[in-house]
């Protein structure tokens, strides 16, 4: 029989492949995050401020700013920190928050584009009975069902991760506490954990995208059907801006499970990309390639300028 001790703290190991480097990541990060808070923030605004944007479009726009918010917020401050030479210890409870939050939030974001999809599919087949299609007792429900469901998903992960006893080793060789680093340092038997892990993330993120082909495979017919092309030119960039962000979302996971053996260091990258760069680059596609967001923040800005000049 062997001494255990039981684990109050694990040790992140951070980025493979980055000594040396940790200042030029800090400033780098840090001002990727710092843009992530600022563009989600005054997208909310805009959204929040202008009755123009009061639609169910920029509802759903309005629920990927928060979860861009979260969702970058689970991972990058803990990063942050270790970067600028502070401890890469976290706690046992600070790892199970992070594994959760993580999880609810990615679960959250598959379910959240495939809900704007359907909205898009409604907008673009149905622009008659939009409003009555989507209407507000609708829209409430699919973003409760979207926020429950992540929250569901992420409590059976994290339950089946965290049941298990952890002593003697507390080092995660990641830069955060994630199910596939932490499994493997646990005492008792893992192997139903890593297949409900990997089957219900799996399977959700392939029934998600799978649904996302089917509505835009329909928008597609109908507006190959649009006979003027200012009416197709119309239709496509009400899509454009969130297929785009569909592929910064979807593309480098599509990347790194299509690598044969992927390597620690292309996976973090991906990971950093889904974390961190994604959550920037989305007020951007919004914001630049939409007319009312670009309006509603001039708005704002107009009036704040006009309230201090009269200070």
């Amino acid at each position: 029989m062997r001494n255990h001790t039981t684990v109050t703290e694990f040790i992140l190991l951070g980025i493979p492949e980055t000594e040396g480097l940790e200042t030029v990541l800090f400033f780098l990060f840090l001002s990727l995050y710092l843009g992530t808070l600022l563009g989600n923030v005054l997208i909310l605004t805009a959204i929040i401020s202008s009755s123009r944007l009061h639609t169910p479009m920029y509802f759903f726009l309005g629920n990927l700013s928060m979860f861009d918010l979260g969702f970058s917020s689970t991972t990058v401050p803990k990063m942050l920190l270790y970067l600028s030479g502070q401890s890469r210890g976290i706690s046992f409870q600070g790892c199970v928050s992070q594994v959760f939050f993580y999880h609810f939030l990615g679960c959250t974001e598959c379910f959240l584009y495939t809900v704007m999809a359907y909205d898009r599919f409604v907008a673009i087949c149905y622009p008659l009975r939009y409003m009555v299609i989507m209407n507000r007792r609708v829209c409430s429900i699919l973003a409760t069902g979207t926020w429950t469901g992540g929250c569901v998903h992420a409590i059976i992960l994290t339950s089946l991760t965290f049941q298990l006893p952890y002593c003697d080793s507390n080092q995660v060789s990641y830069y955060f506490c994630d199910i596939p680093a932490v499994l493997p340092l646990a005492c008792g038997d893992i192997a139903l954990a890593q297949r409900v892990g990997f089957t219900n993330v799996g399977l959700l993120s392939l029934v998600c995208f799978f649904l996302i082909l089917v509505s835009y495979t329909r928008i597609g017919i109908s507006v190959s059907k649009i006979r003027s092309a200012e009416g197709r030119q119309r239709a496509f960039s009400t899509c454009s801006a969130h297929l785009t962000a569909i592929l910064c979302a979807y593309g480098p996971v599509i990347i790194i499970y299509l690598q044969p053996n992927p390597s620690a260091l292309l996976g973090t990258i991906i990971q950093i990309v889904n974390n961190l760069v994604t959550p920037t680059l989305n007020p951007l596609i919004y914001s630049l390639r939409n007319k009312d967001v670009k309006s509603a923040l001039w708005n704002i800005f107009h009036k704040r300028g006009f309230s201090v000049k009269n200070k």
